[in-house]
């Protein structure tokens, strides 16, 4: 035992020492105030005496346990002062007749537990000797025991007082061997106790340590749905703490995470779990989150389902790696059909330009031959304007970068839009200030890309409404500074189901249009180390939102 444990044992034993003495005072009290016959006065006056010793040895006790380091010698000043008092006690109480001897006992007991066996047996030795001592000397006449009045009231044999003292002496022996051997059990069982809690620890570390300290996210929840255990991976992965989730309903902390229990229950009573499933859920500050998730019944030492445990990984950045490489694959056999088709059309092409220039020049054509040879000029045109699209497409221009004025690239669009077919005079622009912003770029690429975005905004626009452009400087998460350029309009905006699809190459939802348009400023921006996002409401407007690195 640790050195306070035993303090505390030997305090709480003076305490209870103290109570059999305030009870032994209360009893003699009553007897006093009772008048009764019981104990002769001078019994009493002795009787009070060896309580008031119990009272001062107390306070004994506590100045050696201050003074006295060694707790041992403690213990057995203790030990041998009560088997000191309980043979006064007996000796005022009757000797012989004495029912208190059932006190030494008590003082072996907690002897053994102090002390172990070598330690119980000297007390169980000293209480042998004071009580055989004490039955002797009265045995005798040497004392006279103070209950009894007058000697010739001992009447006891030499073979009853023999007896008597062999009767407590095997008793004292018994129990001090009796009271050691459950000290030593209860020793090796503390020690096997605290092996087992080291060994437990050890293991407890360890698992946390492994649960801790792997990047995937681990998280338990009960047969009701609510989160149990929280490691850190899934604190970094879903920005939530333990604190935050902990006892809470799953579907209350990830809305889009209820199908997860929709298909354990599913797959439960089919009395299989699947195994691995992706899911999409929104994190901490309504951030969107892609994780590859399995999940695996959670069972007690008896085999029994008492939760389930899942087992995530944070996949959105492989997902969009995974999109960028489809992106790239998808633009690279557009490239090789680009190059194909450049090299197979723009001869014919040209072949069919220039007769068709000389015809014009050299023929004079009536008004329907003349309709015709248009067609056929505005067909040219047409193909050649999809071709260079597809090539734009495929490899956006590495032109010349040079220092460009936001502004007037803007102004220089809207001035020559004017002239498109698709603009409508009831079209009200709305330019704000750009800050004289300059940015580092290709003024064609540049050009083109706010040109596509304002072409699409007017012609969601055939009646007329308001087009809004403006361009601000903003800064990143990485504190880098960059343009934000915003092309607004309230035109019929787009359909929620075609927001992500507004960027592949010939989706459109235009009679007369490529689809080539957004996909060639979406691989311009990309390239140039930007992003672009739409944000769109049906019958409401729709808002492009460029940002450009300004470097």
């Amino acid at each position: 035992m640790l050195r306070d444990d035993i303090t505390l044992r030997l305090r709480w034993l003076m305490l209870s020492r103290l109570a059999i003495a305030t009870f032994l005072l209360g009893i003699t009290t009553f007897i006093k105030i009772q008048r009764t016959e019981i104990l002769p006065e001078v019994s009493l006056i002795s009787l009070y005496v060896i309580i008031s010793l119990t009272y001062l040895l107390s306070i004994v006790y506590s100045l050696c346990l201050r003074f006295i380091e060694n707790l041992r010698i403690n213990v057995y000043i203790q030990a041998l002062s009560d088997v000191i008092l309980i043979t006064g006690l007996v000796y005022v109480t009757g000797g012989i007749r004495s029912i208190y001897s059932v006190f030494y006992p008590l003082v072996i007991i907690y002897s053994a537990l102090f002390l172990a066996r070598g330690g119980g047996l000297i007390i169980a030795s000293a209480s042998s000797i004071l009580y055989g001592v004490l039955l002797d000397l009265e045995y005798y006449q040497i004392l006279n025991p103070l209950y009894t009045i007058a000697i010739d009231e001992y009447h006891f044999s030499a073979g009853y007082v023999f007896t008597r003292i062999i009767i407590h002496i095997a008793s004292f022996y018994i129990i001090a061997l009796l009271a050691s051997f459950v000290v030593e059990k209860e020793k090796q069982t503390r020690m096997l106790l605290a092996e087992k809690e080291t060994a437990f620890d050890q293991l407890d570390l360890l698992h946390k340590s492994i649960i801790e300290s792997v990047d995937t996210g681990i998280m338990s929840i009960n047969l009701k749905g609510r989160i149990k255990s929280f490691n850190r991976a899934a604190e970094e992965i879903t920005g939530f703490s333990f604190k935050d989730v902990e006892n809470k309903n799953i579907a209350e902390i990830f809305p889009n995470y209820a199908e997860i229990q929709d298909k354990i229950k599913t797959e439960d009573h089919k009395g299989s779990v699947k195994n691995r499933f992706d899911v999409e859920i929104i994190g901490k500050g309504n951030k969107n989150l892609q994780l590859g998730c399995s999940v695996s019944f959670l069972k007690d030492t008896k085999g029994r389902r008492i939760g389930d445990i899942l087992i995530f990984q944070d996949l959105t950045n492989i997902k969009k790696m995974e999109e960028a490489l489809e992106k790239s694959r998808r633009l690279a056999f557009i490239g090789e059909m680009a190059a194909a088709l450049a090299h197979e059309m723009r001869n014919p092409l040209a072949s069919i330009s220039g007769p068709i220039q000389v015809l014009r020049k050299d023929l004079e054509l009536n008004t329907v031959d003349e309709k015709l040879m248009h067609i056929i000029l505005r067909g040219k045109d047409q193909l050649e304007n999809i071709i260079k699209d597809f090539l734009l497409l495929a490899k956006p221009s590495t032109g010349t970068r040079e220092r460009l004025l936001i502004g007037e690239v803007i102004n220089d669009v809207i001035e020559c839009i004017q002239y498109v077919p698709d603009w409508n005079e009831n079209i009200h622009i709305s330019l704000l200030p750009s800050d004289n912003i300059s940015i580092y770029a290709n003024k064609t690429e540049l050009r083109e890309v706010i040109w596509n975005l304002i072409l699409n905004a007017i012609q969601a626009m055939p009646d007329g409404g308001t087009l809004s452009v403006e361009a601000k400087r903003d800064f990143d998460d990485f504190e880098k500074e960059f343009v934000e350029i915003r092309i607004s309009d309230t035109g019929y905006g787009i359909d929620g189901k075609n927001l992500n699809k507004v960027f592949v190459p010939f989706f459109t939802t235009k009679e007369r249009g490529t689809g080539l348009g957004l996909a060639i400023v979406n691989r311009i921006v990309e390239v140039n180390n930007g992003n672009i996002r739409i944000e769109s409401t049906v019958d409401k407007g729709t808002t492009c939102i460029v940002s450009l690195p300004l470097m």
